[in-house]
């Protein structure tokens, strides 16, 4: 497997990880896992608390996005937060390669979307502690920006375009 053949989309709640991540895996022949299905239940019942994570909190969930990556046998996307430098290093040194791309967007675009989702664990009020942790990636980082005010299916066209030029 080429190290380029493992994929992180990432940004704050509400940006469309899950079902970009899982359109874009099935557009470049990849295999996909959503990140939130990697917390342990304490995270899972803390932020259903609407209680944000802690570096302490995300440290074994973001082991473990690593090691989803480092242990596939073929392409992978995995939808991951992956809000802050340090989380997106731990990730890197687990599993060398990992391109990152960011799902960038509005406060206003992304509370819309929190608001018109059903039966997710992550309430509303934890939008505004995620956007003061994220922390975008920087230009030395293997990272593609996309803003998705855009509708998914443009947003989903652009980083199938972006992952099969890093492919080439």
């Amino acid at each position: 497997m080429s190290v380029t053949d493992r994929y992180v989309v990432m940004g704050v709640t509400g940006a469309g990880k899950s079902r970009i991540g899982a359109a874009l895996a099935d557009d470049i022949g990849a295999s996909f896992v959503d990140g939130d299905a990697l917390h342990p239940a304490t995270n899972i019942a803390k932020m259903s608390r609407g209680e944000p994570l802690d570096d302490e909190d995300r440290a074994p969930w973001i082991k473990s996005v690593g090691e989803t990556l480092a242990g596939a046998d073929g392409p992978i996307v995995v939808a991951c937060s992956a809000l802050k430098r340090s989380y997106r290093d731990k990730i890197r040194e687990i599993a060398g390669g990992t391109v990152f791309l960011f799902l960038d967007g509005s406060r206003d675009v992304l509370a819309g979307r929190i608001a018109e989702r059903e039966g997710h664990f992550m309430p509303s009020e934890l939008l505004d502690s995620q956007l003061r942790t994220l922390e975008p990636p920087e230009v030395d980082e293997k990272a593609f920006a996309v803003d998705v005010g855009q509708s998914a299916e443009t947003v989903i066209s652009i980083l199938t375009k972006a992952v099969k030029g890093i492919r080439q």
